[in-house]
């Protein structure tokens, strides 16, 4: 019966990929034709988007895939890097911010569809501090985006307090303007007492900058004495990192093709199970997270054989 339905999937997933690619082809033209239409059109789908959750329903069909992976493990929490905002904004014909308004727009979704097959955590990592390093022009309009997005989030707080979702942001704040700071305390703080889904926006963010600033808060909470070789224990480091009090990824998914970490979660994600897909953020739907949560549990019982013999105990010694 499982094969059945894979077979049915797989042959229907062909007919609406050659549909969905006749659908970009005629967007692209009409790309080609103005940047104008597309950005008023994209203007009024932020307008009906009060919260966090896409009002996009699934498909009879989807709905029936999700409930077919709901009989396998789901991964409770799925972290994402979502890369290729700038090249699909290339590929239409506009400008680079453009791709990261609809990569916002897809995050959405997203989230929708996690909700729907029981992903109890999720982490984006939204900005890289290596963006910075961007022209000053993308840099601003970065963060005038983050800005007209945290500001929506915050003015429908109502709604999403009523999905139950906790978000927590984590990162270097000393990048960001004092606005959007105050921002994210707000929606943080308005927040924490939610037991939804937990969404982890890393803003401005790298591995290294966290390990860093764990090293930093470590040296501090020892006061006076300077930490040992003894006191300086995996668990230690976990514990003052940003995401000390969340789970490991079971599942890191990056977009667009490239086949590398770009600094995100190193720490966390040494024993997650790692998927690249070929499609551009923007681009990403269901049937990608479909595909990327069947092989995780494909894969599922080499991972927990990893996660469970990999790991050395701090007292293990050879003799």
């Amino acid at each position: 019966l499982t094969l059945l339905f894979y077979f049915y999937f797989l042959v229907w997933n062909q007919l609406f990929m050659q549909k969905m690619i006749r659908n970009h082809a005629r967007f692209s033209e009409k790309g080609k034709e103005g940047n104008s239409e597309s950005e008023k059109k994209f203007d009024t789908l932020n307008l009906v988007m009060p919260t966090l959750f896409s009002t996009e329903k699934l498909s009879w069909l989807q709905r029936m895939m999700a409930k077919l992976l709901c009989l396998g493990p789901i991964p409770q929490h799925i972290a994402f890097i979502m890369d290729g905002n700038r090249r699909f904004a290339t590929k239409l014909g506009m400008e680079a911010t453009s791709g990261h308004e609809y990569g916002y727009e897809t995050l959405m979704k997203t989230l929708q569809w996690c909700r729907e097959v029981g992903i109890r955590e999720v982490t984006v990592f939204a900005l890289s501090i290596e963006n910075f390093k961007r022209s000053e022009a993308e840099v601003n309009a970065l963060m005038s985006l983050a800005r007209m997005k945290f500001s929506r989030i915050l003015e429908t707080l109502n709604s999403v307090e009523k999905n139950d979702v906790r978000c927590r942001f984590f990162g270097n704040f000393d990048y960001l303007p004092g606005d959007i700071r105050e921002l994210i305390e707000a929606i943080a703080l308005k927040t924490r007492e939610n037991k939804g889904l937990f969404l982890n926006i890393c803003f401005p963010y790298t591995a290294c900058d966290e390990l860093r600033r764990a090293c930093i808060s470590i040296m501090k909470s020892f006061k006076t004495n300077e930490p040992t070789e003894d006191h300086l224990t995996e668990e230690l480091i976990s514990k003052h990192l940003d995401s000390g009090s969340s789970t490991e990824p079971d599942l890191l998914i990056r977009t667009s093709g490239e086949t590398r970490l770009s600094d995100f979660l190193l720490w966390q994600s040494s024993y997650s199970c790692l998927y690249f897909d070929q499609v551009l953020w923007p681009d990403y739907s269901f049937w990608n997270l479909f595909r990327a949560i069947l092989f995780y549990q494909q894969n599922y019982k080499q991972i927990q054989e990893v996660r469970k013999y990999g790991k050395i105990s701090p007292n293990f010694k050879i003799e």
